[in-house]
């Protein structure tokens, strides 16, 4: 017999795999029947709402809670920070009400009474010498280092540029808010279904809060309206409901608002930076020198230190410095790719202003210098991809020359990478009797697609259609699988099945083999048959009958080093863009995206993973971010009027080249949701600076900060 390998088929021999499938969880999207947290409504059901602090910081002086627990309707009431704690930025949560209503929740949160003592506070992200001059000094240093040696390498250079450069705090602002509907059964088993990006994981976070066991705690996640890094814990939220589901002996939904949402739901951290770069005469990049200061909230962390400058790691001299700000405002959270789109926005714009001063273009100054990032063949290709999908030759000009007396046009490109790695999957694979298919794992479908992939790798194993496969995922009472987040779950979820499903197969084909006296090697499975040597033996239900009147169960768990996943990807985009100089406002003409993918299971479901980023990357490009009052402390447009998101005419013309030669689908499965993000931002600063000779030194390019520039700032 022949070796049995575990491998993916070869790309030619692939019915489903690569193909563009419709996600098989969309008609019941599209028609409502899916179900998500915020809509499990058992019977009872109570609404919680949330007291929340409104100021930069303060310590609760008294808290009397009498009068909300008399409110008609109200059935329990939690305190989260009572007399003496103290409260440090706008939204910090103070209380909870549960109700019959959630008109009665309401009111019972209007009848808390509160009392608070003020304290200093700094929500200035960007301000560095104020935050270091001001009380209790809110700066702290975030360390330091060097290689080469900058100042004779400084001497030595032909082309040298100096510029400052940022990007905004962004919160989170998820379709679906955070939170959960909590049940108990009896009074130590906890039901939870609970918006989260962590089935498996979250059961032991609810269960020592409650002082239960974990076993007791069984967490539901059937869809989710997206969490792109903010929805790994249980939260303090979502403790409380289950506390306030104990209290009032009655099940508790407890859902964030949209305000309460994007304050304390997590934040991506600022990042701002005074740079110096410098190049020889053919351009060659020989130093980067750069002071980085921002925010993560009052931790006071920022972008990475060690990753500056992004993807070029191989310049030669280098000084790196980092300060961090601690001020009152929201914690951060993991928020898609963190925190690559930080650094690409700092570095790859920085490259293109060295290249204006120079003269050059910015396209041949990237090229040249591809040989310090970790993949330059791969750039490269993808750098002459995306120049001809964008006619980048016919259309670039030198900055400034956009044509146009109000409205000026020009281009700008930005590359990125990420790891992808596919994350630790348990998965337990049944094949019944009569010929059923199904599997279980904890794992979850952020709406990125995860049940189609696990139904497209099992069904293409088996031979069999996608509906043929059903998918059960989404409670932590089936085996344990990561968390989704860091692109992990399409390898993590697909190399187990994939195992899973040649094991039990190569079982089939020898109860096959043994009962029609053919060669086990020589069989296949494919459109619902088992065949040998390309001619049909039996049905896949005549195969499967063989098994007996139990179902064939396989264990399938991953990653490991056999091909089927890798990581390390690397991407680069381009932009098109109008400026119109007398308003400031930005169109987007034409965005083009080339992304190395490895192995693609399902091409619609990975195209629509890199649209969404991109339309992500416009919103903190052009208009999304976080604003502070400094006076008050508060968060002053958390709220869907006021934190701008695009639109669907913000958007222009998106196109998308998945790199796919054969080298890449050799890789196996690589993961994809993260990168796409990374680079917009810097592509469309790059763009904007091309059209207008200006830089706009901080993202988002909202008409204000273009019209600042335009007017004097940074050229």
């Amino acid at each position: 017999m022949a070796e049995r390998k575990v491998a993916w088929k070869a790309r030619k021999d692939n019915s489903l795999i690569g193909s563009d499938i419709t996600r098989i969880d969309g008609v019941e999207k599209a028609s409502g029947h899916a179900k998500y947290a915020a809509d499990i409504n058992t019977a009872g059901t109570l609404f919680a709402r949330l007291l929340t602090f409104k100021g930069g910081a303060a310590v609760v002086k008294s808290i009397d809670t009498a009068d909300a627990e008399k409110t008609p309707g109200v059935r329990a009431v939690h305190v989260f920070n009572g007399a003496g704690k103290e409260v440090r930025w706008d939204g910090t949560i103070v209380a909870a009400v549960a109700a019959d209503t959630p008109e009665q929740a309401e009111d019972g949160v209007r009848a808390i009474k509160v009392t608070y003592e003020a304290k200093p506070h700094w929500v200035d992200e960007e301000d560095l010498p104020g935050a270091t001059a001001a009380a209790g000094k809110r700066t702290k240093p975030l360390g330091d280092n060097k290689k080469g040696d900058v100042a004779a390498a400084l001497k030595a250079a032909k082309h040298v540029h100096k510029g400052y450069y940022g990007i905004a705090t962004i919160s989170h602002m998820c379709l679906e808010t955070h939170g959960s509907h909590c049940e108990w059964d009896g009074d130590d088993k906890l039901n939870v279904h609970l918006s989260t990006q962590n089935v498996s994981g979250t059961g032991g976070q609810f269960a020592g809060p409650l002082g239960i066991d974990a076993s007791n705690v069984s967490i539901t996640c059937n869809y989710i309206g997206g969490g792109f890094g903010s929805k790994f814990a249980a939260d303090e939220w979502g403790v409380a409901c289950a506390q306030l589901s104990k209290k009032a002996g009655k099940p508790v939904r407890l859902m964030l608002d949209r305000a309460t949402e994007l304050k304390i739901g997590g934040t991506r951290p600022s990042g701002f930076a005074e740079v110096t770069i410098a190049a020889d005469a053919e351009g060659n990049i020989t130093v980067w020198d750069s002071h980085h200061w921002g925010t993560s909230g009052i931790a006071g962390s920022t972008i990475s230190l060690g990753q500056l400058p992004y993807c070029f790691d191989g310049i030669p001299n280098r000084n790196r410095k980092a300060t961090g700000i601690m001020t009152n405002t929201g914690p951060n959270r993991a928020w898609r790719a963190p925190p690559h789109p930080q650094l690409c926005a700092v570095t790859d714009t920085v490259i293109d202003d060295l290249a204006a001063k120079m003269g050059a273009n910015s396209y041949d100054i990237f090229m040249k210098n591809l040989d310090k990032t970790p993949k330059p063949d791969v750039y490269a290709e993808e750098m002459k991809i995306g120049a001809k999908l964008i006619d980048w030759k016919a259309k670039w000009h030198t900055h400034g020359k956009g044509g146009g007396k109000s409205v000026k046009r020009g281009l700008g490109m930005a590359l990125h990478r990420w790891g992808g790695r596919a994350g630790a999957t348990t998965c337990t694979v049944k094949v019944h009797p009569d010929g059923a298919v199904e599997t279980f794992l904890g794992s979850q479908d952020l709406g990125t697609g995860t049940r189609t992939v696990i139904a497209i790798t099992l069904a293409e194993t088996f031979g069999l259609g996608i509906n043929d496969v059903k998918v059960n995922l989404g409670n932590n009472s089936y085996p344990k699988a990561n968390p989704s987040g860091g692109s992990i779950t399409v390898g993590g979820v697909s190399g187990p099945h994939r195992r899973a499903g040649l094991e039990a197969l190569w079982k089939i084909y020898d109860l096959v083999a043994a009962k029609y006296k053919v060669k086990a090697d020589s069989l296949s499975a494919k459109g619902g048959k088992i065949l040998s040597a390309g001619k049909s033996v039996c049905t896949w239900k005549q195969a499967c009958g063989l098994l007996g009147p139990m179902p064939l169960e396989v264990q399938g768990q991953g990653p490991k080093n056999d091909g089927l996943t890798s990581q390390g990807v690397a991407g680069v985009q381009m932009a098109d863009v109008s400026v119109d100089i007398e308003t400031g406002i930005v169109r987007i003409n034409e965005l083009v995206a080339v992304q190395d993918c490895g192995l693609i299971i399902d091409e619609l479901t990975a195209r629509s993973q890199v649209y969404g980023g991109l339309i992500m990357g416009i919103a903190y490009a052009l208009s999304e971010e976080r604003v502070m009052d400094n006076r008050t402390g508060r968060f002053i447009n958390a709220d869907l009027e006021n934190y701008k998101l695009p639109r669907i005419g913000d958007i222009g013309k998106l196109m998308v080249h998945m790199y796919q030669p054969d080298s890449e689908y050799e890789r196996g499965v690589v993961g994809l949701g993260e990168p796409p993000v990374i680079s917009t931002g810097a592509a469309i600063s790059n763009a904007v600076a091309n059209a207008t000779g200006v830089r706009v030194p901080v993202q988002p390019l909202t008409p204000q900060r273009v019209l600042e520039a335009l007017k004097g700032g940074q050229a």
